[in-house]
């Protein structure tokens, strides 16, 4: 979908890949899983910006004792491997996109803004936290221009784990027991998070910044089934069930951590982000679930 938009935007695209695939709107540079620099450098020639989105992705229950080592590799070593390789390109600027998983995992008294000190709780947002160190330190050695932009959830056709759930009951109109939730959620449209990359490749305040990502409109979690519902022309059928009983069954059934995200709230305050690149999120809410549903959502 980033490939797209830049390509209407009449940008010349190249695109690292794990193993050769066939874009048409793209020149594709195997270069497999960034384990090693090997062919990196090579790669990278005649690029400018360079936006970096390769990691680990979070993995919801994981528990395996060496998850921190594993995140590290990928998301650490890699990033690190990759801007080394950029500055030899004579790359001028990356484009690092993060986690609001830095900021922590959930908000209370108020949003969470850009320069919060970091506080990760989890190995995934901890590596995260780490990469962006890294690039700030090779940026003060080098020149490197670095831009990070931490979302919080990312929706589009092809969203995965509570969300894709929700989606799948809401088709199949099962209850959801979830009505007596009062949380407050922010979540970006892949379709906005595009354009703020798109903004974020050229435009001269990005540089040297960190920048929170989000639709601009935060939902409670009934109101975000009510709109996938709206967007699917479902009925949201929702039951009131206190949210303590809510958490004692995922205590039970060990799904606690999941049940949590969905009765807490986390909040991003995106005002720096539209200050200082003049931006705004070009889709509301309901016009970002609209195109999710319309192409379809899928596992992948």
């Amino acid at each position: 979908m980033l490939l797209e938009r830049l390509a209407r935007e009449g940008y010349q695209i190249v695109a690292l890949t794990r193993q050769p695939i066939d874009l048409q709107i793209a020149t594709v540079r195997a270069v497999g899983d960034l384990g090693t620099a090997e062919g990196l450098g090579e790669a990278l020639e005649g690029v400018d910006v360079l936006i970096h989105l390769a990691a680990r992705a979070h993995v919801m229950r994981e528990h395996r004792s060496d998850a921190v080592a594993l995140y590290r590799a990928v998301n650490v070593d890699g990033t690190v491997r990759l801007a080394e390789a950029a500055v030899g390109a004579g790359i001028k600027r990356i484009v690092f996109v993060s986690s609001i998983k830095v900021n922590g995992e959930q908000t209370t008294a108020r949003p969470f803004t850009a320069d919060d000190e970091p506080a990760p709780e989890d190995a995934y947002g901890l590596s995260k936290r780490e990469a962006e160190a890294a690039l700030w330190r090779i940026a003060d050695k080098t020149g490197l221009e670095v831009t990070v932009i931490r979302p919080p959830l990312v929706y589009g056709p092809l969203v995965k784990g509570n969300l894709r759930r929700l989606v799948s009951f809401v088709q199949r109109g099962l209850p959801l027991p979830l009505g007596a939730v009062r949380n407050r959620r922010s979540l970006v449209s892949v379709y906005n998070l595009c354009d703020l990359l798109v903004r974020c490749v050229e435009h001269p305040a990005a540089a040297g910044q960190t920048f929170l990502a989000s639709d601009g409109e935060d939902l409670s979690t009934p109101g975000l089934i009510r709109e996938i519902a709206a967007a699917l022309s479902r009925p949201a059928r929702l039951w009131p069930v206190p949210v303590p009983v809510l958490r004692l069954a995922g205590r039970i059934t060990g799904r606690l951590d999941e049940v949590d995200r969905l009765c807490g709230s986390l909040q991003v305050d995106i005002a720096k982000t539209c200050n200082v690149l003049d931006w705004h999120p070009p889709l509301s809410v309901r016009e970002g679930f609209r195109r999710a549903m319309g192409r379809g959502i899928a596992n992948s």
